[in-house]
């Protein structure tokens, strides 16, 4: 007799081609965040065929989706994030997230009925500072889901996601335009406000818990150099180890930015991006049933070291962390000595190795949703 372990595993090598080229699909057209039209239409049309009820621009925002199978009474949700990083393209693999997310999901509804399921795939938009998941979150998805997962890839196998809380701003400041030889007095310096703030943020981190990320860019900072810079812009983030220590962190940040407009007499205006994102709460049970699970299909989790830190990457998914029991383990693409946001990461999450991990990544996904089942059975 087939069990469903072995049922879910049979489904997700059914459709292991098709899987890998979305992954390809998704990895040669990268889309940036809230711009994934093209991903949000191909991700789901594998679930489609599989008989999912699928609604395209889930709550409002255009580039999400839903996905739905079965009737069981536990409610198992995988999470598919397809947004590329501007000008590195899929440099932290979205592309096998969202392929092993649609593997897990088939896996489980070849299953759905015998263990119990209502198997869903949130098709989230944005990961990449904009906010998908909140934005989802504030509408009212995952409302009465039972279990949320996903996979991510990194260099090695990590089970636990222990991400930074942060917040993401865009600062602007506006000044007054001159001729920088001619009439530089009657200017004001729109790119030196950002310069005097940069000197206060690294001054600033002397005083700053160890564990504590302040970073950012400056996206422009005037169009000639024979004229003062009338307006600056830039954004920047904010993490720290939970949303409580943001909280007193951020207004001392803030305030290096207000002293660069006190310092230069530009208006200073500051725009958050989204809502912050929040430290991640893992689900013990389910967290040690997908080691289990990724062990027997051979995965290796690594003890620590350069190479585990994607753990600490801040992620959306930690505010459904807060309100659904979630699992977001890393999954190795053998990337070493290339790290996630490089263009070399982005290479490596093509070709076997990347495909290996995106194959096993569903299994373990499906093979968890399985056994989170049968504990619900067995509950009194």
């Amino acid at each position: 007799m087939t069990t469903p372990k072995a049922a879910a595993r049979a489904r997700v090598d059914q459709h292991a081609d098709e899987l890998v080229r979305l992954s390809e699909r998704l990895h040669a057209d990268p889309e940036t965040a809230w711009e994934e039209h093209r991903a949000a239409a191909a991700v789901p049309e594998l679930l489609d065929r599989a008989g999912f009820q699928v609604t395209s621009r889930y709550l409002g925002l255009d580039t999400a989706f839903h996905a739905r199978y079965g009737s069981g009474p536990l409610r198992i949700a995988l999470c598919a994030e397809y947004d590329a990083l501007p000008g590195l393209g899929h440099a932290c693999g979205h592309n096998i997230i969202a392929a092993s997310s649609i593997g897990a999901a088939l896996g489980l509804a070849a299953v759905a009925d015998d263990i119990g399921v209502t198997v869903e795939v949130y098709g989230t938009p944005a990961e990449e500072g904009g906010g998908g998941k909140i934005e989802l979150l504030d509408r009212g998805a995952f409302a009465g889901v039972d279990l949320a997962m996903m996979v991510h890839p990194a260099p090695v196998d990590v089970a636990e996601a222990k991400p930074f809380a942060v917040s993401h701003s865009k600062i602007s400041y506006t000044g007054k335009s001159a001729h920088a030889a001619a009439y530089p007095e009657a200017g004001i310096n729109a790119a030196d406000a950002f310069t005097v703030a940069q000197v206060a943020i690294g001054l600033l981190r002397q005083q700053l818990p160890a564990s504590a990320r302040v970073h950012g860019i400056v996206t422009h900072a005037g169009d000639a150099p024979n004229a003062i810079p009338e307006h600056a812009s830039g954004r920047w983030y904010v993490r720290a180890e939970t949303l409580a220590e943001l909280a007193r962190l951020e207004p001392r940040v803030m305030r290096a930015f207000e002293a660069g407009a006190l310092a230069t007499g530009c208006e200073l205006t500051v725009e958050p991006e989204s809502k912050p994102y929040a430290e991640f709460r893992a689900d013990e049970s389910t967290l040690a049933a997908y080691r289990a699970n990724a062990a027997e299909l051979g995965r290796e989790f690594a003890d620590g070291g350069t190479a585990a830190r994607m753990n600490r990457a801040s992620t959306d998914m930690g505010n459904v962390s807060q309100v659904v029991p979630a699992i977001h383990p890393y999954i190795g693409v053998g990337s070493l000595p290339a790290i996630n946001h490089q263009r070399e990461f982005a290479a490596a999450c093509v070709g076997g190795v990347a495909e290996r991990a995106l194959l096993d990544g569903a299994i373990a996904l499906a093979w968890t949703g399985v056994d989170r089942a049968n504990r619900f059975k067995e509950a009194p």
